[in-house]
């Protein structure tokens, strides 16, 4: 069911480098909080596209939705016969037109025409346990993270959106030797805006590492003693990155903002964005200066609304 709220000012200090939507004038107060999913879905992932047009993926099925942050109140369905049944983490990359699917514990990923919702090819990573949790796409290659093993798997696309074949990086430092057998570890991946360094957040002690994406080798990003537990979705707005902690174990269920030191070595959590409406919200993703985020609704007990949705969070 769509919702209503009034803007809360901390997303004004938290998105310092949001650009301006292009959509018309309107107010905040006349946009809507929470945007419908089709019926059945189970959204994970979200992702922006141009203007105002999100992705939700549903974990249960892989069906993909897409609307419009700015005046929609419903979502429809994208893909409908998606070619990997389950979604989790996904990328709008209009750079190369491509919508880049993680497949959950399939093993896989899908890659869809970002246009027309057309199969565009199937990537097989693993045949082992895995679940194959988010994605970050730089100039010339996506990153995906499984959360089941130390490692991230990275898919070259060429400037004209041809997609290659997967390479298998194990990674080394820290984020291998955090790594906890049986569980949730690397989640969230974001990148740099040169592609030269990857960020990703451990879901299960909280903490964020840098990741070199020829070598694999990692460092902890230190954050004072701090940690972000649960955190599932990232996005690296300036030097700010984004974490969204899902909630699922703790019941802490925000976004902390994590101001980052310009050689990523350390940073510290100067603010935190929440709503009510969040039931386990999972990822984020931003289109201008509005933050949208897929209530996974996931965790006991059962959420206020039944409905599957994501959350509009508005300056």
């Amino acid at each position: 069911m769509q919702r209503r709220i009034r803007t809360m000012a901390v997303m004004a200090a938290a998105i310092t480098a949001a650009t301006a939507v292009t959509a018309a004038p309107v107010t905040a107060g006349d946009r809507p909080d929470t945007i419908d999913l089709p019926s059945g879905f189970a959204p994970e992932g979200v992702a922006v596209g141009r203007g105002g047009t999100f992705y939700a993926g549903s974990r249960v099925d892989g069906r993909i939705a897409r609307g419009d942050v700015r005046r929609d109140t419903e979502a429809e369905v994208f893909i409908g016969a998606p070619s990997v049944p389950a979604a989790t983490g996904l990328k709008a990359d209009v750079r190369h037109g491509l919508l880049w699917v993680a497949g959950a514990g399939t093993g896989k990923a899908a890659v869809y025409d970002l246009r027309t919702g057309a199969a565009v090819t199937t990537l097989t990573f693993t045949t082992e346990t895995s679940f194959i949790n988010d994605v970050v796409v730089t100039r010339d290659a996506a990153y995906f993270t499984n959360s089941r093993s130390p490692v991230i798997y990275e898919v070259p696309v060429s400037p004209r959106g041809d997609v290659g074949e997967p390479r298998t990086i194990t990674l080394s430092g820290p984020a291998a030797e955090d790594h906890t057998a049986g569980a949730t570890n690397l989640n969230g991946i974001e990148a740099t805006s040169d592609g030269g360094t990857l960020i990703a957040v451990n879901s299960l002690n909280g903490m964020l590492y840098t990741i070199d994406p020829d070598s694999g080798a990692s460092a902890r990003i230190g954050l004072g003693g701090a940690t972000v537990l649960t955190g599932d979705g990232i996005l690296l707005v300036g030097h700010d990155l984004l974490v969204l902690q899902n909630g699922a174990s703790t019941g802490i269920n925000q976004i902390s903002v994590v101001r980052l030191a310009p050689d990523l070595g350390s940073g510290a959590v100067v603010d935190t964005i929440t709503s009510p409406f969040f039931e386990t919200a999972t990822t984020l993703a931003r289109a201008g200066n509005t933050l949208i985020a897929a209530n996974g609704q996931f965790r006991q007990p059962p959420p206020i609304d039944v409905d599957p949705e994501v959350v509009v969070l508005h300056r």
